[in-house]
C-alpha cells in the first residue's frame, strides 16, 4: 500500500529475474538538503522519507538512488525472501512496516552467507536473526489459511478426500487431495500442484500440468496414502474468463521477452502451510524431476523422492 501511495510503480512490467525480485522505479528525495542523492547522508534522507508516512509522491525523483521493493501481504509465512523478512522483523518490533536490507560481503567480494553472518555477529557482539527464525516463530503465533470445506471426491483414481482452503492475506482458494492417514514421523507423499483451469482439465500443453497432476494421484492410490496440494495461482482466485486473459498475457510475455514466470519460485509459503495442517513434517516428493533432501524450511523436509510416469494423451484429429 505504502508503494501505491508513494507512485513506486514496478521497474519493469515484463520481471524475468531469478526470484522475480519485485524492484520498483528508483528514487531521490528532492530538496530537504539532499544534493545528488548518492552520497550515504542524501541515501540515508531518502530512506527516511520512504518510511515517512507524510512523504508524498512530488517528494521524490525518478529515477534515483535508492531501490525500492514491494513485499507480498503475508510477509515470510508467503514468500520466504529478505523482503519480507525485513517487513516482519519491523512490524513485529512495534515498528512501520519498513526496512532496509543490505548486503555484507566477505573479504574476497562474495556475499557473507549464514555460517560467515554468525561468525561476524559473535565477532561484534550483534544479535543475528534468520529467516528460517522468523518464519518458525510466526508459524507458532499465526496463519495465514483457513479450512472452508471438507468433502469425499469418487475420482477416476480411486476415491480421495478434498478440502478447501481460504488464503486470508487475498481470499484466494486453494485445495488439498488426500487419502489414508499417517504421523509426524512418516514421509507422506506430497505434489505441489500450481493450478490451471484451463490447462488441467483441457490439458493444454502450454498452460498447467494436468498430465503431472493425473499422474499423482494414480501413484498415491497405488501407494494407499498421500496428498496434492492444488495452488490456485495464475488467476488469483478468478473464474474461466480471468484465466483466458492470463493465458492471453502469457503469449505476450513469451513473444516480448522469451520467458514467463507466473509464479514467485520462493511464494510456497502457503502450499507449505496446507501441507503443515494436515499433519505432515517428512516429505516424500512426488515429481518428474527429482529435487534435493533435507530441510526446505516451514518446519518441512523432504526425506525421499518417487518419480511419477506421465501417460500422455491420445490425440484424435
Amino acid at each position: 500500500r505504502r508503494c501505491d501511495a508513494l507512485g513506486l510503480d514496478l521497474m519493469v512490467t515484463s520481471n524475468n529475474a531469478a526470484f522475480e525480485t519485485p524492484f520498483t522505479v528508483s528514487v531521490d528525495l528532492l530538496g530537504h538538503g539532499c544534493t545528488t542523492g548518492i552520497s550515504a547522508s542524501d541515501r540515508s534522507k531518502t530512506v527516511k522519507a520512504l518510511i515517512d508516512t507524510s512523504t508524498n509522491p512530488d517528494d521524490l525523483g525518478k529515477p534515483g538512488h535508492i531501490f525500492p521493493l514491494r513485499a507480498k501481504a503475508g510477509g515470510v509465512l508467503r514468500r520466504n525472501g529478505h523482503t519480507e523478512a525485513a517487513i516482519d522483523f519491523s512490524r513485529l518490533a512495534g515498528f512501520e512496516p519498513a526496512g532496509v536490507i543490505v548486503e555484507i560481503l566477505n573479504e574476497d567480494g562474495t556475499m557473507a552467507r549464514l555460517p560467515e553472518l554468525k561468525e561476524l555477529a559473535t565477532k561484534h557482539d550483534m544479535k543475528l536473526v534468520s529467516i528460517a527464525d522468523l518464519i518458525a516463530y510466526r508459524l507458532e503465533h499465526e496463519t495465514l489459511i483457513e479450512r472452508t470445506a471438507e468433502v469425499q471426491l469418487n475420482t477416476a483414481f480411486g476415491p480421495f478426500s478434498a478440502i478447501s482452503y481460504k488464503q486470508l492475506t487475498d481470499e484466494v482458494e486453494h485445495l488439498a487431495l488426500y487419502k489414508g492417514s499417517w504421523d509426524t514421523e512418516t514421509p507422506v507423499p506430497v505434489r505441489v500442484h500450481a493450478s490451471s483451469m484451463i490447462g488441467d482439465i483441457f490439458q493444454v500443453s502450454d498452460l498447467g500440468k494436468g498430465p503431472q497432476l493425473h499422474a499423482a494421484m494414480a501413484k498415491i492410490e497405488e501407494i494407499g496414502y498421500g496428498v496434492i496440494v492444488f495452488i490456485n495461482k495464475l488467476h488469483q482466485g478468478g473464474g474461466f474468463a480471468a484465466e483466458l486473459k492470463a493465458y492471453s498475457e502469457y503469449h505476450k510475455e513469451q513473444k516480448r521477452s522469451g520467458v514467463f514466470h507466473p509464479f514467485d519460485s520462493k511464494d510456497y509459503g502457503i502450499g507449505a502451510q496446507i501441507v503443515r495442517d494436515l499433519g505432515i513434517r517428512n516429505i516424500n516428493l512426488l515429481s518428474d524431476t527429482p529435487r534435493k533432501k533435507g530441510d526446505i524450511g516451514y518446519g518441512l523436509t523432504i526425506s525421499t523422492h518417487t518419480p511419477i510416469t506421465i501417460r500422455k494423451a491420445a490425440r484424435k484429429v
